[in-house]
């Protein structure tokens, strides 16, 4: 074994070997006027660490072009944020996976609150009975009964408000038809009524004869 002085090691150790990163330092002119010609930043700039040489000899604009050029001295390429996997986890959303207990956060009134779902309902019912009304389906007296009752929780969904508007308009063409029947059956007994006096006072006429 060789007796090597303990001064060696920590003159060894006082070298300065400077990192990777600053390799470049010196040619900060060179990535500035390349960036100014690339119309990009400086962290996008590529310098060929093999011609580091040749790079740094040159200082003026012209040169720089010609380094682009030749291929010494790239603008890099943005780098790709890719949403590919996000969509395909929305994908997968959409069809009911990853939404378990264990992947919510926020309670169920945060995640979706009664309210959004109580106006979502309220423009599903009322845009229903707008066009009923366009429609001619409904006056504004249906209109403004189911309207009124819509905004007190009675209809669900548009199911039941559908139902229950053919429901009251089946009522009212029945209420209208027994109307005209029961008009139909006093004009009928009225008639009767006035056939039978006019009988009777032949009878009676015919007797004072």
């Amino acid at each position: 074994w060789l007796k090597v002085p303990g001064y060696f090691f920590r003159r060894v150790a006082r070298l300065h070997i400077p990192p990777p990163h600053r390799q470049f330092e010196a040619m900060k002119l060179q990535k500035r006027l390349a960036a100014e010609i690339k119309k990009c930043g400086r962290g996008r700039i590529w310098l060929d660490p093999n011609e580091s040489n040749e790079i740094s000899m040159a200082n003026s604009r012209f040169n720089i072009r010609k380094l682009i050029k030749d291929g010494l001295i790239i603008r890099k390429a943005v780098k790709m944020h890719s949403r590919s996997r996000v969509r395909k986890n929305l994908e997968a959303k959409r069809k009911g996976r990853h939404t378990g207990i264990g992947k919510r956060r926020g309670t169920k009134e945060a995640r979706l609150p009664s309210k959004v779902i109580w106006m979502r309902r309220q423009r599903v019912l009322r845009r229903l009975l707008r066009k009923y009304r366009q429609q001619k389906k409904i006056d504004k007296h249906l209109y403004h009964f189911f309207y009124r009752h819509a905004k007190g929780n009675m209809y669900k969904n548009k199911r039941v408000l559908v139902e229950a508007i053919h429901k009251m308009k089946a009522e009212q063409v029945k209420a209208k038809t027994l109307l005209e029947q029961s008009e139909a059956r006093q004009e009928k007994a009225k008639l009767q009524k006035k056939k039978r006096a006019l009988k009777k006072e032949d009878v009676l006429k015919a007797g004072g004869k």
